[in-house]
């Protein structure tokens, strides 16, 4: 092969690129890619090669939701208007995929990754614009893309999609012998599609479900050819195919109608929610064992539910008894009715060492009526195996009585408005008619999120305490640093709405070596109760007092039985 410098007799010179004047380097490099300037900007050569590897796949398994999707539609004109088949002749969506530049997809693995961990600390209420993104996509996609961070564990995302495609589609349709070939040319589609992925997850990939919906009907631009010509130049029939095209589509998924896919199995993602309380009271328990020397026992009651982490209730100590009664009453909080049991536990009390257990029984959720109070007396067995033929020994008798209260279906589903206010850590609640209006028990559930920019004089190592009506709820702690993740709830049972109560959330942190400022304030909130009763739920973002820019994100519900 001839090269340059054999025709010029001598080497190129060889310069390196500082020492080039302004018109040498626009030889060079014509046009100056983006990631040289924007900053910010990343090359995403990976993800294109990516989707040009999986355009084949993609391609077969779209046509194949096509067809599925279209066969039913086409089954019902076959035998009217002597029209006997209709079927694709060639459906492929051609061989340019997507070819993506600008920060879309790196956007998306920040707020997704983000997203996994469970304990970002999104924005009240929905805010304006966080991303406005212009994607200049090379060849055939350009889209435009607006991506929102709500309070919810949601990601939503308002892409502009404008796709020009090369696809094969024809159509045949039989009409008695005669055979017609519908192929479609020159397809665009321009769309402004909302997506949400929601809820976010810590499974892979960060999300469960996908839900998509048209933010306005929209535009399809396509030539139609029959016996090799364009009808779509027909006057007037332009016009009208677009116009039902936009009212099909519109009525499938013009905004609030959506479609939803589901990503992940929801029994892998099921985030359980409490859904009613158990009301327990302890009667008595006859003819126990004698556990001590003297020929009696101290016994007390451990009660708790099957699947729970939380720690088990417990009755008072009956001092030298054999057939104690305690008459005490329980409320635990009730998340799978159909599948938890109420457990019990008698053990004598020690002074010194452990505690000897004197029997324990179980009773299934789903035995019970909705609201209705019923009376059990259970033998007491050594452990959970009733088939174990040792276990002979009697060891008495437990009496008790159960009553389970669902939550009003209302108060599960939070479909009322939010609440609002100034995020200062006060609100206000409706007039006092409403109040008089509002009674009943339920229970009030805290989840303390996260925090950020929290910092301390001497140390940070924040966790966080909820106070209310006397009892006291501690996070873990997180070391080093200012904008911790707890994602911890809390959950208060209560005979009546907490109207006109305040909750107090403090944030403190503790050095974790021996000083003797141990502990120091970061911050508190006091959040009034009114709207958590009126709204059922209340997601927001508060401002520490005694705290330079802190702020904490808590979720509170208040669920009614």
């Amino acid at each position: 092969m001839l090269r340059l410098w054999d025709i010029i007799g001598k080497d190129p010179a060889v310069r390196p690129l500082h020492e080039l004047d302004t018109d040498a380097l626009l030889d060079i490099l014509p046009e100056i890619p983006l990631w040289v300037k924007c900053p910010d900007y990343e090359r995403v050569d990976w993800l294109n090669k990516f989707l040009l590897d999986m355009w084949p796949y993609l391609d077969k398994a779209i046509c194949a939701m096509i067809r599925s999707t279209t066969q039913p539609m086409f089954a019902e004109y076959i035998g009217k208007y002597k029209i006997k088949a209709i079927e694709f002749e060639h459906l492929t969506l051609g061989t340019l995929p997507p070819i993506i530049q600008g920060r879309f997809f790196i956007v998306l693995v920040i707020l997704i990754t983000s997203a996994a961990m469970l304990n970002g600390f999104l924005v009240p209420k929905v805010k304006n614009l966080v991303c406005e993104l212009q994607l200049s996509n090379e060849m055939n996609v350009q889209s435009s893309l607006k991506v929102y961070e709500t309070n919810e564990k949601d990601l939503v995302m308002e892409p502009a999609i404008k796709w020009a495609g090369n696809p094969n589609i024809v159509l045949m349709v039989q009409l008695l012998s005669a055979r017609f070939r519908f192929q479609l040319v020159d397809l665009q589609i321009f769309a402004a599609p909302r997506v949400a992925l929601k809820p976010l997850v810590p499974t892979f990939p960060c999300f469960a479900n996908i839900v998509v919906s048209l933010m306005e009907r929209p535009h399809v631009d396509f030539g139609l050819k029959i016996l090799g010509g364009d009808v779509m130049s027909i006057p007037g029939l332009y016009r009208l195919v677009q116009d039902m095209i936009k009212k099909q589509v519109a009525s499938l998924y013009l905004w609030p109608q959506n479609q939803y896919i589901p990503v992940l199995d929801a029994s892998t993602v099921l985030i359980k929610k409490p859904v009613g309380i158990l009301h327990v009271k302890v009667v008595r328990a006859k003819k126990l064992l004698k556990a001590d020397i003297l020929g009696t026992s101290d016994p007390y009651v451990k009660l708790n539910l099957t699947g729970e982490k939380l720690p088990a209730k417990k009755t008072t100590i009956k001092k030298k008894s054999l057939n104690p009664e305690w008459n005490e009453n329980f409320k635990l909080v009730v998340k799978e009715p159909e599948s938890q049991a109420l457990q019990l536990q008698v053990f004598d009390w020690d002074k010194v060492g452990g505690h000897d257990r004197l029997g324990m029984q179980f009773v299934p959720l789903k035995v019970l009526t909705h609201r209705e109070t019923k009376e059990f007396t259970l033998d007491l067995l050594r452990h959970t195996n009733i088939s174990d033929s040792q276990d002979k020994k009697k060891r008495g008798q437990i009496v008790l009585e159960l009553t389970y209260v669902p939550f009003r279906v209302d108060s599960i589903e939070f479909s009322g408005p939010l609440g609002g206010n100034d995020g200062r850590g006060s609100a206000s609640g409706k007039s006092s008619s409403d109040d008089e209006s509002l009674s009943g028990a339920g229970l009030l559930s805290v989840n303390v999120q996260g925090a950020e920019d929290v910092e301390g004089k001497h140390h940070r190592n924040p966790y966080a305490l909820v106070l209310f009506r006397g009892e006291r709820k501690k996070t873990k702690m997180i070391k080093r640093t200012r904008d911790p993740r707890w994602n911890e709830e809390f959950q208060f049972t209560l005979d009546k709405p907490p109207l006109h109560e305040l909750i107090r959330i403090e944030v403190m942190s503790k050095r974790t070596s021996f000083s003797f400022r141990s502990k120091e304030s970061l911050g508190h909130v006091e959040i009034n109760l009114n709207d958590v009763v009126h709204n059922g739920r209340m997601n927001q973002k508060y401002h520490l007092i005694d705290s330079k820019n802190g702020v904490i994100h808590v979720e509170i519900r208040w669920s009614t039985v």
